[in-house]
């Protein structure tokens, strides 16, 4: 008997919970997803832009609908799982992110405490939430979004900074948690890709050209360059990978 080893990579018949839905890194994930088999539930705090992403993924066809929220509210989570309304989500992409680039000093509480929100409270909670539900169905699949200031400090970063670096432990944490009920856990951690959370960098031509010179590819990322990892993770390919944080950086990291 011949075993398809497509068969692995097939997401046909999963249903994918993608936050930061609407563009940059989150948009791409879910495009790749969807691409594989994957039926898509878009969230992001921008209601027009996810409304027009979920258009473009259907003009792809790519099923997709799309959940409105600010993740870094208090209750969003909450209200979210509860407009989910009980359907079943087996592939979770935490991509909502911000990044404020103010000075070290000029940081307030506020802000602080909004970059935590986003990028650690709301992957957590949406993981607590859910994680039960695929686990009593034997498969689940949580994707976090790292970054390589999840290991190194950029200027004006501070916030954001810990915020990346605090997501590689909970993504280890959820895995300790899940993974022997089927629920797996792993990070992409991506290079410079152009996003609108990028758009400064990639504005700069100097810095971006010496961004592309520090990596082993000799080039920045492309929103596509993510789409074989992102199917990877979320599917059976990697099923005995868990709490791990891949980067996709053209080898930024390997220099």
């Amino acid at each position: 008997m011949t075993f398809r080893l497509t068969r692995l990579f097939d997401l046909t018949g999963r249903t994918a919970l993608v936050t930061g839905g609407n563009s940059g890194l989150g948009l791409a994930l879910a495009r790749a997803l969807g691409l594989a088999g994957a039926g898509l539930i878009l969230t992001a705090r921008r209601e027009a832009d996810l409304a027009a992403a979920a258009e473009d993924l259907r003009a792809e066809a790519i099923a997709s609908e799309v959940l409105p929220a600010d993740l870094a509210e208090p209750t969003a989570v909450a209200d979210l799982v509860a407009r989910l309304d009980s359907r079943p989500v087996d592939i979770l992409v935490n991509a909502a992110g911000m990044n404020l680039r103010q000075p070290f000093a000029a940081v307030t509480a506020k802000a602080f405490d909004r970059h935590m929100a986003l990028h650690v409270r709301a992957p957590f909670l949406l993981t607590q939430a859910l994680a039960p539900g695929m686990a009593a169905r034997g498969f689940g699949r949580v994707i976090n979004v790292a970054s390589l200031q999840s290991y190194r400090a950029f200027p004006d970063s501070a916030p954001y900074g810990a915020a990346k670096g605090a997501v590689v432990q909970l993504t280890r944490a959820i895995a300790e948690a899940w993974s022997a009920r089927g629920v797996t856990c792993n990070a992409i951690a991506p290079g410079f890709f152009p996003t609108p959370l990028t758009q400064a960098v990639f504005a700069d031509s100097e810095r971006a050209a010496r961004n592309a010179a520090q990596t082993a590819c000799g080039r920045n990322g492309e929103l596509t360059d993510l789409y074989g990892a992102a199917v990877f993770l979320a599917s059976e390919a990697s099923t005995y990978v868990t709490g791990q944080t891949l980067p996709v950086d053209g080898g930024f990291t390997a220099k």
